[in-house]
């Protein structure tokens, strides 16, 4: 590790080398002048990578995963950029699939290991379909690398490993603006998010994530364009809600997102709740998002796993509550209201940020859930605690009662609980009512029982 620190140190510390590249932005940076080893890229994005250029094609690392070794942390994804069509490199990989419509990728499948290989784009207006609004909707034009790297989001993601001779190529200024730790759009920022507007959530993203700065005018148009948000497809949020949220800097990306306006364009019932006109009740659930994010952010840190269900469950948790008060006070009991908020509040949300069937169903018990929790006597208290979404439901209620105090004696006592040995769990079952108690014989139907002495 220390290698790593001392090596990433000294590039941050070398001066940029100019090359006699066809651009004048263009810099090459020789193996000895960085810090990227391939002993640290996934050895299955290597087989790709070699395999291109075996072949007599352009073959290179790029975006991310040459950002993050640049930095010294420790990819999980490698995206690949090559002058290679998707469907010639689908002839040299047997476990390839094309995917999109948008922009059609090559994706190679190594068991769960996705490697991604984009074609280099160009930049051609006529043939890049557009939507009023400027968002791209289709494009499939090729070009060459230099032109690929000014069609890229943010200078640092526009920087490239060739695998033939190990240097990484930077077209944008990537590198400087990597060393001040800063992100800047390439081209007009406005323009570029208008053909993307997730790159707004990105910028967001990003900036949490690697502790950067924003460039002023690259942050200046967010707030103005949130609203394009709501032409992104609901399916296409589900992924860069996962990535936002579930990334290690979950807290602070979302403070940031409410204060650059994105927030509401992603969970607007939630972003309702949070202002509500009862001050205390909003403050509550603030709280209860901002436990529920830095518990998450701390099981990522220690390499726990997490679940986007559940922080799902969180976020949606108060506006449930309200449809729930909304439809009683229309005539229905707290139960009938409360079950049928959650398809309404899911229904709801799946129209932002589409949200998978299977995922779905774990909110639903972990909600469920936190009414049948209160019910702990006798078998009932068996039944909760041997339910498959118990602990998810527990951790659910213990993130409650840290921002609602009337929760705490039941946190308390199935913490307690858990902790207990057999005779201890006896003991406290008992103490609520769930000790064993003579059965009451319910009394005959009196026709039941004449028709029975007839019959005899």
């Amino acid at each position: 590790m220390s290698s790593i620190i001392k090596s990433v140190k000294r590039w941050f510390a070398s001066p940029a080398v100019e090359s006699s590249g066809s651009s004048n932005r263009t810099q090459i940076i020789s193996r000895d002048q960085h810090s990227i080893s391939r002993k640290d890229i996934s050895e299955n994005a290597l087989k790709v990578l070699y395999r291109l250029s075996n072949a007599g094609y352009e073959s290179f690392l790029v975006g991310g995963g040459v950002r993050d070794l640049l930095l010294g942390l420790h990819p999980k994804d490698f995206d690949i950029a090559t002058n290679a069509t998707p469907e010639q490199v689908k002839e040299l990989f047997r476990n390839c699939r094309i995917v999109g419509r948008r922009f059609r990728l090559a994706h190679i499948l190594f068991g769960r290991d996705v490697i991604e290989v984009a074609t280099f784009r160009a930049h051609c207006d006529d043939n890049i379909q557009q939507a009023k609004e400027g968002m791209i909707l289709r494009d499939n034009v090729y070009g060459d690398i230099e032109e690929d790297a000014i069609r890229r989001d943010f200078t640092i993601n526009a920087l490239y490993y060739n695998i033939k001779d190990f240097s990484v190529y930077d077209y944008c200024d990537g590198l400087s603006d990597l060393r001040k730790r800063q992100l800047r759009m390439i081209g007009d920022p406005e323009t570029r998010y208008r053909e993307d507007p997730v790159r707004m959530l990105r910028v967001v993203r990003l900036a949490c994530k690697l502790d950067l700065s924003i460039e002023p005018k690259t942050l200046k148009p967010v707030s103005e364009l949130s609203y394009l948000l709501e032409q992104v497809p609901a399916a296409r949020l589900w992924e860069e809600y996962r990535k936002l949220f579930l990334a290690g800097a979950g807290k602070l990306t979302f403070e940031k997102l409410r204060e650059y306006g994105l927030f509401h364009a992603l969970f607007p019932a939630t972003d309702r709740s949070l202002k509500h006109d009862d001050t205390a009740q909003a403050q509550q659930t603030e709280q209860l998002i901002l436990d529920a994010l830095e518990n998450t952010d701390t099981r990522i840190a220690t390499e726990q796993t997490v679940n986007p269900a559940f922080l799902m469950a969180v976020m949606l948790w108060q506006p449930l509550l309200e449809s729930t008060e909304a439809l009683q006070q229309k005539g229905n009991n707290f139960n009938d209201a409360f079950f049928k908020s959650m398809a309404r509040v899911l229904n709801a949300q799946s129209q932002h940020i589409s949200i998978p069937r299977r995922y779905a169903l774990v909110i639903r018990d972990i909600w469920s859930m936190q009414l049948r929790l209160p019910a702990h006597h006798g078998k009932k208290a068996w039944s909760i605690f041997e339910h498959p979404r118990f602990r998810a439901a527990y951790d659910f209620l213990l993130l409650r009662s840290q921002s609602d105090p009337r929760q705490l004696e039941l946190a308390n006592w199935w913490t307690k609980f858990q902790d207990a040995d057999a005779n201890a769990r006896r003991q406290m079952l008992q103490q609520t009512g769930g000790g064993k108690k003579r059965r009451r014989r319910k009394p005959r139907n009196p026709k039941r029982q004449q028709a029975s002495k007839n019959r005899h």
